[in-house]
């Protein structure tokens, strides 16, 4: 069998993040010349090695855990030195800081020996400057030329890019005094520090890696918070874990266009994808609208700033198209006859999702200034819509890759073998996907929103634009299925519909493109033990024929696909089917220590008790921790439509998830707390003026209480609202 490369597993690895650095070491905090390991500066990784050794040997490992947003702290053992007992009387703590140009790490020896303990702690350091790409493929990365000694450390420079390593104390570059030290490689630098610790003593040793890349694209964000912190209490307690760590990770992937470093967005993850992509940016920035408008502003600016102009079948650019991917340069994959230019805009959906976005931030309060400076890219977008996005005219949106070297798949589910027929062969080019249609419907129907109250043209013309949309989807996407009528996952080259049943349907819910049967059948679908048995929703239910529980996009869960369907579901009133999928996502949050993966295995539950890692998924990844706040959010039921002057409200919480209150939210860019007792009556405070709340969907009971502006409730004193939930709002099923 001939080796191939393969691309590096992570899911054992301890990843810490301030975009645009990130760390990824083992969990001994050892960052090994090997796999993904090392520290990474926007698209390079610019330290491969930090191995410490005391006295030529490693210590031992026990913990690790995160300290803040942005550190990480490892505990380790030097048995061999100190008081000849069982008990441990040696310890090192590594505590590593990460800055938006490197990192600091302090290395702490602490020792309770009733006599002295004296050794040579050294730092072994290389660095390859390699691309991300490189690394993803698992190829051998050259060494980068030799450092060069300073009278503090090290430098290395390559291509623009300089990376400096200094010790403090400044004892100079080491030579290593104990002859079991191990040899190093010509490339490795050494940092050494002689330690003399009395009895009962400890010291700290320092070290700081930082690098000076001019040529990034992507920066670091602006200081200070780019949206609220909710302060959350609950019955279940792991939603309260969830969205605290969420927070965290989301606060340390806040970054920034090096053409507008005052716009930040969320870099899609660590470590593959630090950088701009529209449709995760996008995502994550409408899943954190109930913390405020201002990521959701300023994602909706970077990307209209790059939106397309020109037609360009290379890089997949068209007038008004929003952008896929930004990196420093072509991102090359020879194993997947991949080759991507540094602006890519090989996406079906990202640009419907930034309409949507945009409506969706009106919604919550977005400044009217900042929308309408945002109009003339809605109307391009709308522009794309209508000329573009469906090439060959049968009236669904659809794409294919016509350069040959880009995705061939362009959705969300964007790997090769993705779209799949339920026996298992693979969908031809150009395709239209389900979900797809859902945004374009939605897009369609926000568009015409926007332009009306903005007093634009055109806005029946998108309105008469969906509703043709709608028609068609119901007469050619809906197949027969294990469980009666379902939507096709697409249609194909032929337009034969994909009869696989995906999460992808899931999508389709609070779009406004189903009927509220049909959207009951998807709810019933998405929650046979087929899609919902694992610990959320799978990509692909386990009884197609293409399933493969570790499969990237065919049997998977992802968890921001399971939020996203969660919260379709409880906002049109499925509180069982919503419950379920939490439950398994709650679960899967406590098993992967509150820090939810991009995605892991589709097992079913009983196989092991827990979920079984997807081993190359990014951690922390921004759609993923959005998933956090997307929960939060769907258990309260906020739901603000500032420039109709009313707020609805549905939770999900109270008698199906017992209680749940959120702090520190924002309407308008005021603050509002929102709170659900284990009965479903919900107290609402601090809502801005002006506002009226109304219950939406299914039929309320009466009782509500409503107080105006400055009433005092005894829970609520400033504007106040009481009001009962129904348990459970399920619409009927489908005839079909």
């Amino acid at each position: 069998m001939t080796d191939r490369p393969l691309q590096p597993l992570l899911h054992d690895l301890v990843s810490v993040v301030r975009a645009p650095t990130s760390a990824l070491s083992d969990p001994a905090g050892q960052i090994r010349p090997a796999g993904v390991q090392g520290v990474f500066h926007a698209d390079n990784r610019v330290l491969s090695r930090a191995e410490l050794r005391v006295d030529g040997r490693e210590p031992e490992p026990v913990a690790a855990a995160p300290d803040g947003p942005h550190a990480v702290r490892f505990v380790s053992l030097a048995r061999w030195l100190g008081d000849p007992s069982p008990d441990p009387t040696v310890r090192i703590e590594r505590l590593r800081r990460l800055t938006t140009r490197g990192l600091d790490e302090e290395i702490h020896l602490v020792s309770t020996a009733t006599g002295p303990v004296r050794a040579t702690v050294t730092l072994d350091l290389d660095c390859d400057l390699a691309p991300i790409e490189t690394v993803k493929s698992g190829s051998p990365a050259p060494p980068a030329s030799p450092p060069t000694s300073r009278p503090d450390g090290y430098r290395w420079a390559a291509h623009g890019t300089t990376v400096t390593a200094t010790a403090d104390p400044a004892t100079g570059p080491g030579t290593g005094t104990d002859p079991a030290e191990p040899a190093r490689p010509g490339s490795t630098a050494r940092l050494a520090w002689p330690v003399d610790l009395p009895p009962g003593g400890r010291t700290v040793l320092r070290w700081r890696l930082l690098v000076d890349d001019p040529k990034a694209v992507v920066t670091a964000p602006p200081a200070g918070s780019t949206w609220s912190v909710p302060e959350v209490t609950a019955d279940d307690r792991r939603l309260t874990r969830l969205v605290r760590r969420s927070m965290d990770d989301l606060t340390g992937l806040r970054l920034a266009d090096a053409t507008a470093p005052h716009e930040v967005f969320l870099a899609a993850g660590v470590p593959w994808f630090l950088t701009l992509f529209g449709r995760d940016s996008l995502w994550a920035a409408r899943m954190l609208l109930p913390t405020g408008t201002a990521l959701a502003g300023s994602t909706l600016r970077v990307l209209a700033a790059r939106q397309g102009r020109r037609t360009d079948p290379h890089t997949g650019e068209a007038p008004g198209k929003i952008l896929h991917e930004l990196r420093r340069h072509e991102f090359t994959l020879p194993a997947d006859r991949l080759s991507l230019p540094p602006a890519y805009y090989g996406t079906v959906d990202a640009t419907l999702l930034w309409i949507v976005l945009l409506h969706e931030a009106w919604r919550w309060g977005l400044p009217e200034a900042e929308v309408s400076a945002l109009l003339p890219h809605l109307q391009a977008a709308l522009g794309w819509l209508a000329d573009h996005a469906d090439p060959d005219g049968d009236g669904f949106v659809e794409y294919l890759d016509t350069s040959g070297r880009g995705l061939s798949n362009q959705g969300w589910k964007d790997s090769g073998d993705a779209v799949r027929f339920r026996d298992g062969r693979l969908a031809a080019a150009p395709i239209a996907l389900a979900e797809v249609q859902g945004y374009a419907y939605q897009a369609a129907m926000c568009g015409a929103d926007l332009l009306d109250a903005f007093d634009r043209p055109d806005g029946q013309r998108w309105r008469d634009h969906a509703g043709a949309l709608a028609r068609r989807f119901r007469d050619r996407f809906w197949v027969d299925g294990r469980y009666g009528p379902q939507p096709a996952l697409a249609l194909d080259r032929d337009k034969r519909p994909v009869d696989s049943l995906t999460s992808n349907i899931g999508h389709l819910l609070g779009t406004g493109l189903l009927s509220a049967a049909e959207s009951a059948q998807v709810a019933e679908l998405l929650t046979t033990d087929a899609m919902a048995g694992g610990f959320g929703l799978r990509t692909m239910s386990a009884e197609d024929a293409g399933f493969s529980p570790l499969s990237y996009h065919c049997g998977s869960i992802w968890s921001h696909d399971t939020a996203i369907v969660l919260a379709g579901l409880a906002r049109e009133g499925f509180h069982r089917a919503a419950a379920t999928l939490a439950e398994g996502l709650l679960t899967a949050a406590e098993a992967f220590d509150y820090r939810l993966p991009e995605l892991y295995g589709g097992d079913d539950r009983a196989a092991l008790g827990r979920p079984v890692p997807y081993p190359a998924a990014c951690r922390p990844q921004a759609w993923s921790a959005a998933a956090g706040v997307a929960l939060l959010h769907a258990a309260v039921g906020l739901d603000p439509d500032v420039p109709a002057g009313r707020v609805g409200l549905r939770p999900l919480a109270g008698p199906v998830l017992g209680a749940v209150s959120a702090g520190g939210l924002r309407v308008a860019g005021a603050p509002v707390d929102v709170a659900v007792d284990r009965a479903g009556r919900v107290t609402l405070t601090g809502l801005p003026a002006g506002l009226r709340v109304e219950p939406t969907g299914a039929p309320w009971p009466t009782g509500a209480r409503v107080a105006p502006a400055g009433t005092a409730w005894p829970v609520a004193p400033r504007g106040s609202v009481e009001q009962g939930v129904q348990a459970d709002g399920e619409p009927g099923t489908l005839a079909h």
